[in-house]
């Protein structure tokens, strides 16, 4: 059981970076240094010994007695390189003064590993990296708005919130909100000594899989536009699917994960000779050099896939004829009226060429907006992610034309017939897909909730019957979200 649901909870890692964790202790470490932060930081007891031994100039404070060099004092051996003949440790700077005084375990991937339980110095250093292992990426996003939606806060003590503040002082959480009633009642952030020195309330933190949701609602707005004509649309008008399993079938099936390509793709694509992340490549890519070159469509079912996403988000890039930045903009400034930037990650030349050192078929090549290379992948700031979620329930409540977007998704919603239980899993505890958001959880499968779930603990919960949200972000999961998120929305409480 823990095997399967530890294959299963990888569906909801962070994607196509590539930064070694090498580069990113380097640089976490200079983070540390420059910001000062004492705390974990102590004065390299070597430091002071062999500060002059540098492969410019050396004293004889840097051998031993016997005339050899102080081990301590050289990177390796004693090679033979620098102009004294030796590849001295230390040069005369204060970046070499300090070491980190941290307990780190870095893991054999990118991400922590679901299931594992590591301590707050690992936790730290992987919030740092994910923070900063997105570099090289470019962004399809909106500015911050001039006028920014101003929650009103009635903030509440009772038994949830106690535990929630005892809560946050324990685990991976950095910030979770509750909103109810028109305002926000729980708001509780990481303090400054767990996670604070990173993460504050101007982050914008990646939103791993529920970018996928937010993907869904912008198509939304693109068929209330007038540029799709609606979930059932067919997919034979875009050339990047011919000669694919994708083309000319309906939208739904690429918003329900149903368009029969189990063949090709699990979570990851099943291929040897290209990085099997989808979302290391383009649309352009997959479907016309890679595994869906001449793909032939299976039987329609729920089937989870990263790539998918890729495609409806590039889908409606190429569908929205050139006012794909209006159409951001409309969504995330004028209407949700986000504070900071927001955006969807956007592969280029760079990212392709880190990405792919090891394909078979290609290693690099141009990338061009016509080639799809949006990703799903997301960046809010905490209350940004609340205010995003608020305007999906303005939608639902107001009845408008994405509001009837959201309500028919609801409506095509497919179960999910996963062979697993466990109703403390914020995957596993809905029993159905509707359009990218999870639906038809334990207990409320007469309410009309819907949910958007990312790996390392990413998660949004929307009641549109009462009107509450929970705005959760982690670096891991490793807290109680059945207590926090499901039992507040089923019961609020």
């Amino acid at each position: 059981m823990n095997k399967i649901l530890s294959i299963l909870f990888f569906l909801f890692l962070f994607n196509g970076n590539t930064y070694s964790n090498d580069e990113t202790m380097e640089k976490f470490n200079e983070w540390l240094i420059k910001n000062n932060v004492i705390e974990y930081l102590e004065i390299d007891e070597d430091y002071d010994k062999c500060k002059f031994c540098t492969r410019m100039y050396s004293s004889p404070a840097c051998y031993e007695k016997n005339g050899k060099p102080k081990k301590q004092c050289l990177i390796g051996d004693d090679q033979n390189m620098g102009k004294n003949g030796y590849n001295w440790k230390y040069e005369y700077t204060p970046k070499n003064k300090y070491k980190v005084n941290l307990d780190i375990k870095i893991y054999d991937r990118y991400d922590i590993p679901w299931g594992t339980k590591p301590n707050k110095d690992t936790l730290l250093f992987y919030l740092f990296k994910y923070l900063n292992g997105e570099d090289e990426f470019d962004r399809a996003g909106s500015k911050g708005s001039d006028n920014p939606y101003k929650f009103k806060i009635q903030l509440k003590e009772d038994k949830v919130s106690k535990y929630i503040k005892k809560h946050i002082q324990k685990t991976a959480l950095l910030s979770y909100l509750l909103y109810e009633d028109g305002k926000i009642t729980i708001d509780e952030i990481s303090p400054k000594d767990r996670f604070g020195i990173l993460y504050n309330n101007n982050t914008q933190y990646t939103s791993a899989s529920v970018g996928k949701s937010i993907a869904s609602y912008v198509t939304g707005h693109a068929i209330c536009k007038g540029y799709i004509s609606g979930i059932d649309h067919k997919l034979n008008d875009w050339p990047l699917l011919e000669n694919t399993l994708f083309y000319d079938q309906k939208l739904i099936n690429l918003l329900n994960m149903a368009t029969g390509h189990q063949k090709y793709a699990d979570f990851n694509l099943k291929t040897n000779k290209y990085n099997k992340n989808g979302n290391s490549n383009t649309v352009e890519f997959h479907m016309q050099k890679g595994i869906f070159k001449n793909s032939k469509k299976a039987k329609s079912k729920y089937h989870y896939t990263n790539v998918l996403s890729n495609v409806l988000i590039n889908y409606v890039w190429y569908k929205s004829d050139g006012k794909f930045q209006d159409l951001l903009d409309e969504i995330f400034v004028d209407k949700a009226k986000v504070e900071n930037d927001v955006w969807f990650l956007k592969m280029n030349d760079e990212s392709i060429r880190r990405n792919n050192r090891n394909n078979t078929i290609m290693k690099a090549y141009k990338v061009r907006d016509e080639d799809g290379p949006i990703r799903y992948s997301f960046r809010a700031s905490r209350y940004d992610y609340l205010r995003i979620a608020k305007a999906i329930l303005d939608d639902w409540q107001n009845d408008t034309c994405v509001g009837k977007y959201l309500k028919n998704i609801h409506e095509r919603r497919i179960p999910k017939n996963e062979k697993w239980k466990d109703d403390k899993s914020s995957s596993l505890n809905p029993k159905s897909y509707a359009g990218k958001f999870y639906t038809n959880y334990v207990g409320m499968k007469k309410r009309n909730v819907m949910g958007m779930n990312g790996y390392g603990g990413q998660n949004i919960m929307i009641d549109f019957d009462l009107g509450r949200i929970v705005v959760i972000n982690s670096i891991h999961t490793d807290y109680n979200w059945k207590k926090i998120a499901h039992s507040v929305i089923k019961k609020g409480k």
